[in-house]
């Protein structure tokens, strides 16, 4: 026995979100066009994948505060034995 589905092909309305092209900003000045369904016509981000370092190869060490040397100090870490 051999049960055929037949599917619908019409999306139901009004339903659905509204789903346009959309135009995306980085904080580095990038921009590039992708669909979506946030309101609005753009997107703002921080970071993407021209300025982010896993895609750009420079790696940055953030230590503005001295975090290492403080905890190298509290563990007493930082003798040289």
């Amino acid at each position: 026995m051999q049960i055929i589905y037949k599917r619908s092909k019409v999306m139901k309305k009004e339903i659905h979100p509204d789903y346009h092209e959309v135009t995306v900003v980085c904080a580095c000045g990038n921009t590039f066009k992708t669909k979506s369904n946030c309101k609005g016509d753009t997107i703002n981000i921080d970071i993407c994948n021209q300025c982010h370092p896993f895609f750009t190869g420079k790696k940055k060490m953030v230590d503005t505060s001295g975090n290492v040397e403080k905890f190298n100090k509290k563990y007493g870490l930082d003798k040289k034995d």
